[in-house]
């Protein structure tokens, strides 16, 4: 079953603002084997000018998984996860995630095309502060295989 194209244009936003916390950077960091001093040490993190410990850049995905998923789980969408490969995924930064940002992530469906018999689904996720300022943007793309 093909994606219902009139999703394009459809925003999905978490409910709940993500709470970042030091220890969840520090997980994050240890998990994808980065030692940097400002994923790990407060005092490192202030004294390089940060109001906290620095999230590593793909922390982002903490937050674009679960918008996602308010996507994928919709089943208008005519999605057979079963069938998804994530294609690709990229992040502009428009400042640091730090511990004790409050923030909130939006998921935008940009387009939805069919390549070669495969439905491919590009979105964007918008993260945000309590204040609604730009904090990261990401943009990737999800291919469901055809049969």
């Amino acid at each position: 079953m093909p994606l219902d194209p009139t999703y394009v244009g459809r925003t999905f936003p978490l409910e709940q603002p993500y709470l970042v916390g030091v220890e969840k950077i520090r997980e994050f960091a240890a998990a994808i084997g980065d030692d940097n001093p400002l994923y790990h040490d407060r005092v490192a993190a202030r004294s390089a000018g940060h109001p906290d410990v620095v999230a590593p850049p793909t922390f982002a995905m903490t937050l674009v998984i679960p918008a996602q998923d308010l996507l994928i789980d919709d089943p208008g969408l005519g999605l057979d996860f079963s069938r998804v490969v994530h294609r690709d995924q990229r992040f502009t930064h428009h400042r640091p995630i730090h511990a004790g940002d409050e923030l909130h992530t939006t998921i935008v469906v940009e387009s939805i095309r069919v390549l070669a018999g495969n439905d491919v689904l590009g979105l964007r996720t918008e993260i945000v502060d309590g204040d609604g300022s730009p904090v990261c943007t990401g943009t990737g793309t999800l291919v469901a295989r055809g049969i």
